[in-house]
């Protein structure tokens, strides 16, 4: 099995040459594939892989834009629509300007599962721009993101495909996009987007909902262990949504988090990140990390050097930025400063070195991506439902049915592994209980 497996792997990365972002997330993926195909050889007798790796759609356009200065801007949108087994597409816009074809799909293909671990009715897809929306005035954001809806309005709806928030795509980018979908479609169709501001069909906790559930399923993960976050210390890398919310939360849980970061480097709060600083530096004034440090006391660190935020010793280390920001040397420098969680709250954020080292070492439990950050699209989903009844769930209601999903994503796993064979293999787990789902649900609908 492990040649058929290599096998695959080498056609599906000739197939998709140039594209090292989705060549890593397929073989993770794959990696984990061989009991599964032991145990169901029909899956290989309906090519069930090689099907799964091809997305159903993918969709490259131009996005003509003209800005304050009367420049003409000319960007490239994407969106992959991965799989609609499940239910309607479903995956964030993400407007960088690394964004390319390969971060699209290697997104795209890790939503899949992502989705299928929630238990809700939503299939997978990923989209964006090599937009950067850094130090651009309201008005040249509006002007993109009206340009970009006009050709994405084409492909998108409520049962179709459901585009939410990635990184450079808040609350405000998505009420630019509805806008002119709305204006378009000449029609309110609120279920077509989600993270949408709560005044006109958002959801509550879903600003929180990555960050929540990041914590949430590392909870569960420590609770094997008889174990809870109380005076527990953490490292959070990043400082959007995903790492804020995950450092409420954990303060919320007892644990004391003592880093956070962005592009231009790391904090050092070793009396424990102020959160009101930080939602104030981050989330209304939009800016820089350095300033928190600035504005703190003299005992916080500012270091340049983006991988020191794993040189910390810490119980338990969140990566919520983004892709392959955790190396291998970052991974032993938190095994060799003892730590006994790592939770994946970034897609993909740690290399596939660190991650193998991760999760083959006994003193550590690692969770990967897929299902530990899957909160927010769950979340999303349930906004659709409230859209689609036409109601408003309360905060608390809200976070408890999140905080439900999130339990209920940590034992598929965990169980899956077990059956496996390897009950404490959260990335098999996840794996094996994300695709076995997925691929059922192919092989029922016939070669489509």
């Amino acid at each position: 099995m492990h040649s058929t497996i290599e096998n695959l792997k080498r056609e599906i990365f000739a197939r998709n040459s140039g594209e090292p972002e989705f060549q890593q997330a397929v073989a993770e993926v794959l990696d984990s594939l061989a009991p599964v195909l032991e145990r169901h050889p029909e899956y290989l007798d309906q090519d069930i892989v090689h099907r799964l790796a091809e997305p159903e759609r993918q969709i490259i356009f131009r996005v003509p834009w003209i800005d304050s200065e009367g420049k003409v801007n000319i960007n490239r949108g994407f969106r992959v629509e991965y799989n609609s087994a499940l239910g309607p597409y479903k995956g964030g816009l993400r407007f960088h300007p690394t964004v390319n074809l390969s971060i699209v799909k290697f997104l795209g293909f890790e939503q899949i599962f992502k989705n299928a671990l929630t238990g809700l009715p939503i299939g997978g897809g990923k989209g964006g721009s090599d937009f950067d929306p850094r130090g651009r005035s309201d008005r040249d954001i509006m002007t993109f993101c009206q340009s970009f809806m006009t050709e994405l309005s084409r492909h998108i709806g409520e049962y179709t495909d459901v585009p939410a928030g990635d990184i450079g795509v808040g609350t405000r980018e998505i009420g630019y996009l509805f806008g002119q979908y709305k204006r378009i479609q000449n029609r309110f169709e609120a279920g077509v987007l989600t993270g949408k501001g709560l005044s006109w069909g958002g959801s509550l906790v879903r600003p929180e909902a990555t960050g929540y559930g990041t914590i949430f399923f590392a909870r569960e993960m420590y609770g094997t262990r008889n174990e809870s976050f109380e005076d527990k210390t953490v490292s959070v890398s990043g400082s959007g949504n995903v790492a804020i919310y995950a450092i409420e939360k954990a303060q919320q849980l007892g644990a004391k988090v003592v880093t956070a970061s962005d592009s231009s480097g790391v904090i050092y709060d070793p009396d424990g990140i102020d959160l009101d600083l930080l939602k104030q530096v981050k989330l209304e004034e939009r800016g820089r990390i350095r300033e928190y440090a600035d504005r703190r006391s003299n005992r916080v660190e500012f270091h340049e050097k983006l991988a020191d935020v794993w040189q910390i010793p810490v119980d338990v280390a969140l990566p919520c930025a983004t892709e392959n920001e955790l190396d291998l040397e970052s991974a032993q420098a938190l095994i060799k400063n003892g730590v006994q969680v790592v939770a994946e709250g970034a897609n993909m954020p740690c290399t596939a070195d660190a991650a193998t080292l991760l999760r083959e070492t006994d003193s550590v439990l690692f969770g990967p991506a897929k299902a530990v950050n899957s909160g927010g699209v769950a979340t999303s989903a349930l906004e659709m439902q409230q859209n689609a009844s036409r109601d408003s769930w309360s905060f608390e209601y809200t976070e408890a049915r999140l905080d439900e999903i999130m339990v209920s994503v940590h034992e598929r796993c965990r169980a899956t592994a077990a059956d496996y064979g390897a009950p404490n293999d959260y990335v098999l787990g996840a794996n094996i209980a994300g695709f076995t789902k997925v691929v059922e649900a192919m092989i029922a609908q016939g070669v489509v």
